[in-house]
């Protein structure tokens, strides 16, 4: 299957497209971050649209693990409407060994369970391991290994505010951006299908000010390489605290 059939791709059962009645609870909206938000989906999509890779430009996810997983740090960011709204999302295990809720670095690499840094290409639905999913291609050197390691996006009960409010951070994925069951059918509509998604470790909090994570208490994996993340104030960040 080529690269404009994944996009094209959208076999999926209407039931599990249907909107939740109302935005989850963890939904937030910042102006003091906004700006910021924009200018980075702004270049995501550039670099996509370069590639041939963007089909639509109203949307783009922005996942910023500079933020621990028990805060909305999922953006959709709706470029045509000036809004942004802001979810749960998990990181990979590898990126978290401790499981402190903290990212601690990234990696590309293979059977290294971790989440990875850069621009992707989202594609069409598919059904898999935990239901509809939406598949990804890397558009860096930092993630292009993200088909052949099947980090998509997903729904998992992990991700749920309960589990949240149980454990006081998120459970861990392989890699995938993991989200709710509720918040997911929104991705399934606004990031789908020729979209792109951005992550990376800007630690922006709601109010707009810059998050600096713990120190990690984890040895990094051997396998792992520690990539500075981009840094949205131009001031140093000694710890991201990243994939």
């Amino acid at each position: 299957m080529n690269r404009r059939d994944l996009i094209k791709s959208t076999a999926v059962a209407g039931a599990m497209l249907a909107l939740p009645t109302t935005l989850p609870a963890q939904a937030r909206s910042s102006f003091a971050r906004d700006d910021k938000l924009a200018e980075i989906a702004k270049r995501a999509q550039a670099k996509a649209r370069a590639s041939g890779m963007l089909w639509h430009e109203d949307y783009v996810g922005i996942a910023d693990y500079g933020l621990r997983s028990s805060e909305p740090r999922f953006h959709f960011v709706n470029l045509e409407a000036g809004t942004v709204k802001s979810y749960l999302v998990s990181h990979g295990d590898g990126s978290d060994p401790d499981h402190d809720g903290w990212l601690n670095h990234f990696s590309n690499e293979h059977n290294s369970h971790c989440s990875s840094k850069g621009t992707y290409a989202t594609f069409g639905w598919y059904t898999g391991r935990y239901g509809t999913s939406i598949r990804l291609e890397g558009l860096d050197p930092t993630n292009n290994n993200a088909l052949d390691r099947a980090i998509v996006m997903h729904r998992a009960k992990y991700a749920e505010p309960e589990f949240l409010k149980k454990w006081g951070v998120l459970g861990r994925s392989n890699g995938c951006f993991a989200m709710s069951d509720a918040d997911f059918k929104l991705a399934l509509l606004q990031l789908g299908g020729g979209r792109v998604l951005h992550a990376d470790s800007f630690g922006l909090a709601e109010n707009g000010t810059i998050v600096k994570p713990p120190e990690p208490k984890a040895e990094v994996p051997k396998n792992v390489e520690v990539l500075q993340p981009e840094n949205p104030t131009g001031t140093e960040q000694l710890n991201p605290g990243v994939f």
